[in-house]
């Protein structure tokens, strides 16, 4: 038997093409905004490293261009060499480019075959006088990713970056040079690609405009998600659900302005027969959310964390078929698949606590965890840091 082979039949017990394994998550939100190197997501994933194949890893960090805050940071990784002055045309016909240069990465890092990759500081131009410039930008980085082959933006917020590739997650913050960068939130991902190739804009995080998803589970409804996306101008062009979930997002929060609770009533909504126990007003807004946005449901097993300027949140399934661990200490709010790797970083905690499925985690910039303590946790106080109706327990 060659070496390995005894992992993959545990796996895998039918022996087919597919391979049975997790994805590794981690998140950490300071709230009160201070800025801090990525030391801690680096451990935190190096620690989940059985939970990556080296096929994927990757990381988000946000408040690292404060001195560039009000530009939007594009970052395009090259597959080949033409790709560059094509997508750069584009560039420079839609946006006043205040600056340009490839991005710092380390030479002798333990990745293969990496990309040539570039950012863009940018300023939108010619807006329509009824466009936001973020319906601009991201038209226009669904122009690059879907008209100039072998180019792809995979990062595209202001005062923020994607960082990614193929590779364990410790190996891409090493070739990244993650050590020179400070953000007051960090998340990470080690991914275990179930459905497609592993491939250096396939890794997580994924992203459009600020907001970065990542992603431990399998949607089984891409077909029709992706339909309905298409119907509001995303391009879903990586054949993988968790790019879909992204969009959902952008869509759901930022255009429709949905707060995060109803986002996961339409992501994960509750079973009817659950439905059937409460009042008449939230059994009709249910019926609402289902005749609208049906075809948002995500079937299937997930956990996910989603980012965006000021703000996390974790997810799991109405089911928890994926973890999802969450703790606080201090100021700081940790999302993890393994309560693990927040301990490996923090071992002295305020509180831990497993979610419920299909509820919100939800930690803001500006609000302390410490004004939501954890045994209040199940009785929905306002907005700060909390799992709704979640198993809390302190530490």
């Amino acid at each position: 038997m060659r070496e390995g082979a005894w992992f993959e039949g545990l796996q895998n017990p039918y022996r087919d093409d597919k391979v049975m394994a997790a994805c590794g998550l981690f998140g950490v939100l300071d709230t009160s905004g201070r800025a801090t190197g990525a030391s801690d997501v680096v451990r935190a994933m190096a620690n989940m490293h059985d939970r990556s194949n080296g096929l994927g890893g990757g990381f988000a960090v946000y408040g690292l261009y404060p001195d560039r805050a009000d530009l939007y940071a594009l970052h395009v990784m090259y597959m080949r060499e033409e790709a560059r002055p094509e997508a750069e045309a584009i560039i420079r016909g839609h946006f006043s480019i205040a600056q340009a240069e490839p991005v710092p990465t380390r030479p002798g890092a333990r990745v293969s075959d990496p990309p040539d990759f570039w950012r863009y500081f940018v300023t939108p131009q010619n807006l329509d006088h009824q466009e936001s410039s973020d319906d601009y930008v991201i038209q226009q980085v669904m122009r690059i990713n879907t008209g100039v082959s072998g180019a792809f933006v995979f990062s595209s917020g202001k005062d923020m970056a994607v960082l990614k590739g193929v590779g364990y997650p410790e190996d891409i913050a090493d070739y990244f040079r993650l050590d020179d960068y400070q953000g007051y939130m960090w998340v990470g991902h080690g991914r275990f690609p179930t459905n497609t190739p592993g491939w250096w804009g396939g890794a997580h995080p994924f992203n459009i405009l600020d907001w970065t998803v990542v992603h431990n589970g399998e949607i089984s409804s891409y077909g029709i998600n992706v339909r309905h996306l298409e119907m509001f101008g995303y391009h879903c062009t990586m054949q993988t659900d968790t790019e879909v979930i992204a969009y959902a997002v952008d869509l759901l929060m930022r255009r429709h302005g949905l707060p995060v609770e109803v986002v996961a009533d339409v992501l994960a909504p509750p079973f009817w027969s659950h439905l059937e126990r409460e009042d008449e007003e939230t059994q009709a807004l249910h019926r609402a959310l289902r005749q609208v946005y049906a075809s948002l449901l995500m079937n299937g097993p997930f956990t996910i964390i989603i980012a965006h300027q000021g703000e996390m949140i974790g997810l799991t399934d109405r089911i928890r078929l994926r973890p999802l661990t969450a703790a606080t200490k201090g100021e700081r709010l940790f999302l993890s698949s393994e309560e693990a790797s927040i301990r490996l970083v923090s071992p002295e905690l305020d509180s831990v606590w497993t979610p419920i499925g299909g509820e919100p985690v939800v930690g803001r910039l500006g609000l302390s965890p410490r004004e939501a303590p954890p045994e209040l946790l199940a009785l929905r106080p306002e907005r700060i840091v909390q799992s709704t109706e979640s198993v809390a327990r302190t530490s």
